[in-house]
């Protein structure tokens, strides 16, 4: 693993270059959408948002994962802010370490996506639509980042012949112990997926299919890969990214069900006002 670039007495995270190659990846895949939609928005600037909006999301749901939160303890955690608010919040904001949560970042990523779509004059589920691929493959190359910093997001113990060894990671594994590299899974699901939204948003589509896709398969993915990482498990054996991945799926088969539920009604109104032959 390499978590940090060495270059003279410069050290360059390998988790922040990732972040930037999946920013600028995400950035030209949006442009090319909204070139084959017929939209004129700047991409780069709607990616560079959406992507500060989404770091920040996650760590700040990361957080509030803290165990001081879920106990309750709030005054012992404001004690600490009050006796180093430098440590805390540098280390709130050193974004070369871990310290990341997926749905966090998905809830202000869309969040800023729907503020840029007012600015930029687009429909808010146009605009989800329009971003959903570059979404996917943005997360995808952003999960290498996470293989090279070894940050604690790898799977449990395997014999499979590709298992990875992370003890050069941020967050070490044991000497000689071999786990499943999620981080590439998850890669390789995310540019899969991409691929798919994007072939699925060059046909006509209702409104809202797209991003809801994109939900309830991004959602089954990450709940799929949960049950071989070493997250905690919080909740009936599942773990907190589980059940943030339900809502998620959930949140898009509404969608889904939603658009084409429109997409039939407006079917309907055409035929009836037809007029009929004499």
């Amino acid at each position: 693993m390499i978590p940090y670039l060495h270059l003279g007495n410069f050290e360059l995270p390998t988790f922040g270059l990732m972040l930037w190659l999946a920013a600028v990846c995400a950035a030209f895949v949006l442009q090319k959408n909204f070139k084959r939609h017929g939209v004129t928005a700047d991409a780069l600037t709607i990616v560079a948002a959406a992507t500060l909006g989404g770091v920040l999301g996650a760590k700040l749901w990361h957080e509030m994962e803290h165990p001081l939160i879920f106990a309750n303890n709030m005054h012992v955690l404001w004690i600490e802010l009050r006796a180093q608010p430098s440590a805390f919040f540098g280390d709130f904001f050193d974004f070369a370490k871990q310290g990341f949560a997926w749905f966090g970042g998905m809830v202000a990523g869309i969040a800023v996506l729907l503020w840029m779509a007012r600015d930029a004059k687009i429909k808010p589920l146009t605009m989800l639509d329009l971003a959903a691929p570059s979404a996917a493959i943005g997360y995808g190359i952003g999960r290498i980042g996470c293989h090279l910093s070894g940050d604690g997001d790898y799977g449990i113990a395997t014999r499979l012949p590709w298992g990875v060894s992370y003890a050069n990671g941020l967050v070490p594994t044991p000497p000689g112990v071999f786990v499943h590299p999620t981080p590439i899974y998850e890669c390789i699901f995310g540019l899969a997926l991409g691929w798919y939204l994007w072939w699925r948003g060059g046909k006509t589509q209702p409104s809202g299919r797209i991003v809801g896709e994109y939900l309830v398969l991004a959602g089954l993915g990450r709940f799929l890969v949960e049950f071989i990482r070493i997250n905690p498990k919080v909740f009936l054996g599942l773990s907190n990214a589980q059940v943030a991945s339900l809502g998620v799926v959930a949140a898009g088969a509404i969608l889904v069900y939603w658009s084409g539920a429109k997409r039939a009604s407006r079917k309907r109104q055409r035929r009836a006002t037809k007029p009929v032959a004499a």
